[in-house]
This record gives structure tokens, sequence and C-alpha cells, in this order.
């Protein structure tokens, strides 16, 4: 199949393109480049010994997306392309919703008009907010508790909308949990601008000597050591995730939610354990106050994928430390 990526040289992105190219598909990339590197596409080349096509497009620039659609007939998208961080959405909310409910919007638009209807959307477990059990399951309320998840969950509600006024659309709707790791080869991994958001990147920085220590955003949450409690998937088996994803699209399925995680949850401090061991260095930390929009405990039932999609996580927190502790010590400035 033709898949164009949006948001391709990004973190989740580059991995799914390596995946998508090893399994034979042709894969065009469009990437602003805001939050990532054209370097990842060249690694990315390189591990598959194949090419792919690159555009450097902004999704809110129709006129050059249309352009992209001009030049190949795609059978697929996955959609990417997304500011990502909830506690910097709480600041810049408008920034959030104009970038990624817009994107959506126009990505959707110059679909329609080349009548190209497969797409998979990549969303996020932050559209459940709070749970009031867990593991949270696809049919549990929807309550985001930020700016990112309420983008996303504007996002996912446009896409219905657009399947109810035309059933010839397939969308796939993947709530991500928390990627971590890198690929096994050290050669891509997840290489955020200034300071990192996510926890794992975080303690990498603190591990290769780049941060003197890890802030800990809370250690007074109702867990059996305070701290807040997700489930971490390796990137990988995420990846794989959209080539089931792919497939599924093949049967016609109208619009379907899947959550990808492994259903399993662990601690800020059982992570900063986890890399000691796959490091073998000390990760200095020192608990501060909550960030808004957290919560305490998340993590998924992805029995539903697993069924379905004939998905499910192989790899555990040992394997994801290990792997995202090669790529930090054999990038300790990313790609840069």
């Amino acid at each position: 199949m033709e898949i164009l990526v949006t948001g391709g040289a990004g973190y989740i992105g580059s991995h799914t393109c390596l995946e998508l190219l090893r399994a034979g598909h042709g894969v065009t990339v469009v990437d602003n480049l805001s939050n990532s590197s054209v370097e990842s596409l060249k690694r990315v080349q390189d591990l598959a010994g194949k090419p792919l096509t690159f555009h450097q497009v902004d999704l809110l620039d129709r006129e050059a997306l249309d352009a992209v659609f001009e030049r190949t007939a795609f059978e697929a998208v996955i959609h990417f392309a997304a500011l990502k961080a909830p506690a910097e959405s709480v600041a810049k909310p408008l920034d959030y919703y104009y970038n990624n409910v817009t994107g959506t919007l126009i990505l959707s638009q110059v679909m329609q008009v080349h009548g190209v209807k497969n797409l998979i959307f990549s969303s996020t477990a932050a559209v459940y907010g709070e749970p009031a059990e867990v593991p949270i399951r696809e049919d549990f309320p929807v309550a985001p508790l930020n700016p990112y998840g309420r983008s996303k969950l504007m996002s996912e509600e446009i896409l219905r909308d657009l399947y109810r006024s035309d059933e010839s659309w397939n969308v796939v709707l993947l709530r991500y949990f928390n990627p971590v790791g890198a690929h096994p080869s050290g050669r891509i991994g997840e290489d955020p601008s200034g300071i990192p958001n996510n926890l794992v990147p975080y303690i990498a920085q603190v591990a290769v000597g780049k941060r003197a220590e890890l802030s800990v955003f809370g250690d007074d949450y109702s867990t059996p050591d305070g701290t807040g409690i997700r489930d971490y998937i390796h990137v990988v088996d995420l990846a794989l995730g959209h080539l089931k994803a792919l497939e599924k699209l093949d049967s016609d399925p109208g619009v379907v939610t899947y959550n990808l995680g492994t259903g399993r949850g662990y601690s800020v401090l059982e992570v900063v354990a986890a890399f000691e061991k796959a490091s073998g260095r000390t990760i200095p930390y020192r608990v501060v106050g909550r960030r808004p929009g957290d919560m305490a405990v998340s993590y998924t039932d992805p029995a539903k994928a697993n069924r379905e999609l004939g998905w499910s996580a192989t790899k555990g927190i040992d394997e994801m430390c290990a792997d995202g502790w090669r790529w930090q010590s054999d990038n300790p400035n990313g790609y840069r």
C-alpha cells in the first residue's frame, strides 16, 4: 500500500515508518520538523534498506498538503502530526486547539477531495481523564483533564461525524498509553526539543549527564509508593500496532477505537529503578509538587486490541529501559 504518514519524522512516526517499509509498504512523510529531525528519516531508510519520500509540509498549509496528494495516489493515511505535551497545553491551550484540531480538519478535507478515505488517527489515553477504575477499556467515559487530551477528543469526534456523513470512510482511532524506549539498534529514538516533557527521556538525560536530577511530580498519590502509575509501552510494539490497524482497514470497519498499552502499570519510582538497572547509573531525583492535569493511575485493558487486531505488546519495562538507554548513550545529543 501507498501510505502517507503525517508527523513521520517524530518519535512514534519514525518507528512506524521503519516497520511500514520493512513490511513492503510505500511511505511518504509530511512533517514540519517543529519537534523532529529529518535525520531520523535518513536513519529509518538506512535501517530498512529502502527509500521513502519526504516533504517538509505543515498540515495547516492546505495548498502544500494538496500538492502532496496530487503527486501520489495514497491508499491510507496515518496521522501523527500534533503538539503533544499535556502540561504545555495547559499554558498554551489556543496553540494546541489550533494546531491539533485545525490540522486534523484540513487533512480530512484534503483526503476527501482526493478520495482517500482510510485513516489511522494517533489519539491518546488522555481522553479518559481520571478513570473511575482501572484497567481502562475503550467503552469508558471520556473526560480529558487538559487541552491536549481535549484536542485529541475533538479530533476523534470530527472523524466520527465525518463517517456518519459518509460511510465509505474507515477510521481506526488508536488511544496510546505511554510510549517509551527506542529501536534496539540504537539508531532512532525519542529526541525532544528543549526540556523533555515525558518521564523516560528526562531520566535518560539525567543518566547521560545532560541534566542534574529528575523532578518527581508528587509523591502523595494514592499509590503504593505515592508516585503516579502509568502503562508504558515499547515504541516498537506501538509501531507494530499501526501495521495491524492497517490490516483492519481492509475489512471496512467504519470507525473503531483501540487502546494500545501493555495492561500493566509502573510507578515513577519503579521506572527510575528499572532505568538505573539498565544504565548501571544512579538517577538522582527530587520530589516537587504535582503538575496540573496529571492523574494518579492509568493503565489499559488491551483485550480488545488483542482480540480484534491480533496485536499485543511483547516487550517489558526492562527492555524498554535498556533500549532507551542504548539510544541515549549512543546519541547523547539526539539527532544533532
